[in-house]
């Protein structure tokens, strides 16, 4: 399959139309059953692009932490979480916006690039939903990368604390060894009660508590 490859369009029309602090913005985490949504904003310098800069799904791990470091190194970062309680109290959708919201908030941007199809309510800053951005527009493909190691890192923090669920290969999805674990070891904090295995789990009285 042709592989997209992302570029600077979407900025260069952002700065263009008066933007001066133009953003990516990306989420990983809205799958799982356990852990935190994680969000990424990301300003590049037109002269210092990483090379290679792809949608984090495509990349390997290697290549990803490698990317990781570089966009860290070269351009504005800032990061943004949303809380399982905070999942659970306002739905999946809702908390990785807040979570995107705050990212963006940490960069002070004015024009936010936002991958998917909605923009979040609560951003303070003029943005454009881009539906597949993380593999057409640059800043947001940077940011996925750096949402997406982020996240997989406090993953496997989380998994050195409550071993047996897999976290740190599965980063909290609905894999078939973390459904099992879930079964046999009840529900840990760090599980997303509204979701529909975890809530079957706890309904049944299957749970630990902290």
């Amino acid at each position: 399959m042709h592989q997209i490859i992302p570029d600077f369009s979407f900025e260069s029309v952002a700065h263009a139309a008066g933007a001066q602090m133009v953003v990516g913005v990306d989420e990983v985490g809205r799958g799982p059953l356990a852990g935190p949504v994680t969000a990424c904003a990301v300003r590049l310098d037109p002269d210092r692009i990483p090379a290679g800069l792809r949608d984090s799904k495509v990349l390997t791990a290697t290549r990803r932490e490698a990317l990781f470091a570089e966009i860290n190194a070269v351009a504005k970062v800032s990061i943004g979480h949303a809380s399982v309680e905070e999942i659970d109290a306002l739905n999946i959708l809702r908390a990785s916006h807040l979570a995107m919201e705050r990212a963006v908030a940490g960069l002070g941007a004015d024009h936010a690039l936002i991958d998917g199809n909605l923009i979040p309510r609560g951003l303070v800053c003029g943005a454009t939903a881009i539906i597949r951005g993380d593999a057409n527009c640059l800043s947001i493909a940077a940011a996925s990368i750096v949402a997406k190691v982020t996240r997989d890192r406090i993953m496997v923090d989380l998994a050195q604390q409550h071993p047996g669920y897999g976290w740190e290969v599965n980063a909290g999805y609905p894999t078939k060894a973390h459904l099992e674990a879930l079964r046999n070891l009840g529900v840990t904090p760090w599980h997303r009660r509204s979701f529909r295995p975890v809530h079957n789990i706890l309904y049944q009285g299957n749970s630990i508590t902290p």
